[in-house]
């Protein structure tokens, strides 16, 4: 049976901060599935990186890893830097499926939760 792990992928920065409400994201996951190995990675300047990351799941025994970008939107760096990193990991670990998912800003829920956050605002007096 096919071990999945999830990989959640965010850009990074210089200011530690920055990455408190992804580990915030990462931690919630966790604790609702403490059996499922979930990674937290980063584009640039935050470790670990995205390589780093997928090889943790892998040598926890993962054969799908499914790879969720947590940007707003599908930019530059969803649609034209991470694909090439997924070739390289996918040829690095050839017997995992490393599956790209569309950015979390895309999901209806997320979009959702933001238009109730600004009609919150709207609301109060």
């Amino acid at each position: 049976m096919a071990k999945t792990g999830l990989l959640m992928f965010a850009h990074g920065a210089r200011d530690t901060r920055w990455a408190e409400p992804f580990e915030q994201v990462a931690a919630a996951v966790r604790a609702a599935r403490p059996a499922q190995p979930v990674r937290l990675a980063f584009l640039e300047f935050m470790a670990p990186d995205i390589r780093t990351a997928a090889a943790e799941l892998a040598r926890e025994g993962c054969t799908r890893i499914e790879v969720l970008p947590l940007f707003l939107g599908a930019g530059g760096h969803v649609r034209k830097d991470l694909p090439p990193l997924l070739d390289e990991l996918r040829r690095r670990h050839a017997g995992v499926t490393l599956t790209l998912h569309p950015a979390v800003g895309e999901a209806p829920a997320l979009m959702a939760a933001m238009a109730a956050i600004a009609l919150d605002l709207l609301d109060t007096p």
